[in-house]
């Protein structure tokens, strides 16, 4: 099965659906092809499409909703998570303004502790970010 994502006039992934592979081949060499499927969705559906691949072969990973496709790193690229964060353009990840989390120490890891960004703190103090939560225990 193909995976095709639709997408609006900002690139941004409306719907996603899948599509037999004999739909994508092409009739002389039997091979799967995009500009065949593409035509196949607009075909049954209408709009904008590109493929996306759900084992993330193609375009750096499978499109979701909300998504938007960025032609420059032919990249399908998740809603940004924090008004700080930035796009890298090698890895089409968002980054934090302070990098990776800090890493968890042996208790941490045991105490199954988790560091969340916290964009206010951010706000309020640009060498802040990363909080560390560590769930209750319960007795």
């Amino acid at each position: 099965m193909a995976h095709f994502a639709r997408l609006d006039e900002n690139n941004v992934v409306t719907e996603v659906i899948t599509v037999s592979d004999d739909d994508i081949r092409d009739p002389f060499t039997r091979l799967e092809d995009e500009i065949i499927g593409i035509a196949f969705c607009k075909k049954i559906k209408g709009g904008n499409w590109k493929q996306t691949s759900y084992n993330n072969n193609m375009r750096v990973r499978y499109a979701g909703i909300g998504y938007s496709y960025n032609a420059a790193l032919d990249a399908f690229i998740p809603p940004q998570p924090f008004p700080s964060w930035t796009l890298d353009n090698e890895t089409a990840d968002w980054v934090s303004p302070l990098g990776d989390p800090p890493t968890l120490t042996d208790s941490e890891v045991e105490a199954d502790s988790r560091y969340r960004w916290d964009e206010e703190a951010y706000q309020a103090d640009n060498t802040t970010g990363w909080v560390l939560e560590t769930p209750e225990v319960s007795e």
